[in-house]
């Protein structure tokens, strides 16, 4: 008999699927699944809801039921195909470091832009302030003052030494993406939730002052009745997906307001075009020259690790 369930773990052949009744299964997926035309390397992703037929204490995932949203990223691997992160997500989280290593702009500005295409709240975890010196505590302090004028949640703090409340009231009764590059402090600041989680952790390359992927597959852990977060494996580079040229500044809250100002509204890209007000804005404070800059480095298509 078909039972819903709630995937828990990806390994990307096996998932780990909560049953109804609360018992975890380990399940597959039936093969006619993935010959529906999926341009996903995972049709089956952490906190997709599925049907699941139990055999032997086993799984097999008949079908996916329809997400309310999902976060996407570029694959790596498969060229024209995208990564889920994880499905049915209620905010999406990223942890930053402004020191070993340093996290680039472009990319925290893609991650937002992918979870705002799906009006997803973000929220940024500035880890290891402790690192910080005088003209670090003062980038982070402007970088707060932005981003949280776009209306994206921050919080600055080290997950070695600080109290995470804040973190904790953010999170509850949510289900929460949390995402990052490697050697951030991704996984120490989520062992930190919940003393039922254990994320392996490993520690900065001196030489190189980047981090390794500790997290393998994206999981979700349960923190209490209605709380849950995903934790996702260390990301160097994101890549923008089924996002167009015209849509793309729709998906930054400052230019989204005004951009139908623009001499040619819609159809303007904001690049070199007369009487922008974008380009405007910018000049003129209203915008910050960060986010704008990482806009024309997204329709260039440009590397965002650096």
């Amino acid at each position: 008999m078909p039972t819903q369930g709630l995937v828990l773990k990806s390994t990307g052949s096996w998932y780990d699927v909560l049953g109804a009744d609360g018992v975890k299964y380990p399940s597959r997926v039936r093969g006619k699944i993935r010959l529906e035309g999926i341009k996903e390397t995972n049709p089956v992703a952490v906190g997709d809801h599925v049907m699941i037929d139990i055999q032997n204490q086993e799984g097999i995932i008949t079908e996916i039921l329809p997400r309310t949203n999902h976060m996407l990223r570029q694959s790596v691997k498969k060229t024209g195909h995208s990564h889920v992160l994880a499905a049915n997500i209620d905010q999406a989280l990223l942890v930053v470091t402004l020191s070993l290593p340093r996290t680039s702009l472009g990319f925290i500005d893609r991650f937002l832009v992918s979870a705002e295409a799906f009006r997803i709240p973000q929220i940024l975890v500035i880890n290891k302030s402790d690192l910080l010196d005088a003209d670090g505590k003062q980038l982070q302090k402007s970088l707060v003052e932005l981003y949280t004028s776009i209306g994206v949640t921050c919080i600055a703090t080290s997950a070695l030494f600080d109290d995470q409340s804040p973190a904790h009231d953010l999170l509850k009764n949510k289900i929460t993406l949390v995402a990052g590059h490697s050697g951030v402090g991704k996984s120490t600041w989520i062992n930190t939730l919940s003393p039922s989680i254990n994320q392996r952790t490993s520690e900065i390359s001196d030489y190189s002052e980047k981090g390794t992927h500790t997290t393998t597959f994206a999981e979700m852990f349960q923190l209490d009745t209605k709380t849950f977060i995903i934790d996702t494996p260390g990301v160097k580079e994101w890549g923008l997906v089924e996002m167009h040229e015209q849509e793309l500044s729709d998906y930054f809250p400052e230019m989204r307001s005004l951009r139908l100002d623009c001499k040619f509204g819609s159809k303007c890209l904001h690049i070199n075009e007369p009487k922008c007000a974008i380009q405007q804005a910018v000049k003129e404070g209203g915008i910050a020259l960060s986010r704008f800059e990482s806009y024309l480095s997204m329709i260039a298509n440009e590397d965002n690790r650096k």
